[in-house]
């Protein structure tokens, strides 16, 4: 699919990345994992290492899709977890993922706006969201929304697919999503699904500007790690 058959950002973006995760939801942890190596488990712990997650403590996963990063975050601490995604054919494959391992009554799984959170001011003590932030319509509402929920000094990681910097590890990367995965991913689902990623990638702003971005909506202490050549990135921020 051509790029410009694309939204990257606004109202419209919406419905339509929506409905394209309720239709890749069946397959999405398969195809996560396997296209990813296994890598993406590993970046979502370093995520959450750097919440540094306290027993009783509440965390707010945002895009929390079929419930990894939940799940994940109970091997860290004893916590309450809510995890929020506006895609219900995600959450409903995420809730078949907690009734099997007995978590259903430590995460809750909740359908959701990142951009409207059904949150009380100051009600969670940490936000996470991997690989869900490029997907919002407006990122800086998001933002401004995990600011009014979070607790005074509460922290927040944001996990995202980023463009590596330097000429060496680029190209390869460039290579893989653009053509090796929107292939393979094809091969068990719409292709035009895995088109979107690596788009949506090139549309995501720059590491600065996201960090600028936080520190616009008033976040403190604002920093971000590259991983795996920086594949991936996690920003990481405070109340």
């Amino acid at each position: 699919m051509a790029e410009n058959h694309f939204i990257h950002a606004g109202s419209e973006k919406k419905p339509r990345v929506q409905a394209m995760f309720n239709r890749i939801a069946r397959r999405y942890d398969f195809l996560n994992h396997a296209l990813s190596l296994g890598i993406d488990i590993r970046w979502r712990k370093r995520a959450l290492e750097m919440l540094g997650l306290k027993n009783g403590e509440r965390l707010l996963d945002v895009a929390t899709g079929t419930a990894d990063m939940g799940i994940l975050a109970l091997e860290n601490a004893a916590i309450e977890i809510i995890g929020l995604d506006f895609a219900y054919g995600m959450l409903t494959y995420g809730q078949k993922k907690l009734r099997a391992g007995k978590l259903t009554s430590q995460i809750k799984l909740i359908q959701g706006d990142a951009e409207h959170l059904p949150l009380a001011d100051e009600s969670v003590d940490a936000i996470s969201i991997a690989y869900g932030m490029r997907n919002l319509g407006f990122i800086e509402t998001s933002l401004a929304e995990f600011y009014r929920v979070l607790r005074p000094g509460g922290r927040v990681a944001v996990l995202e697919f980023s463009l590596p910097p330097g000429k060496l590890f680029g190209p390869v990367f460039n290579f893989y999503f653009q053509k090796i995965l929107p292939f393979f991913g094809g091969l068990f689902s719409n292709k035009s699904d895995y088109t979107y990623l690596p788009e949506s990638v090139r549309h995501f702003p720059s590491r600065v500007d996201f960090m600028d971005l936080m520190l616009n909506e008033g976040f403190s202490d604002v920093v971000h790690r590259d991983l795996t050549f920086g594949v991936s990135t996690i920003f990481f921020a405070r109340k």
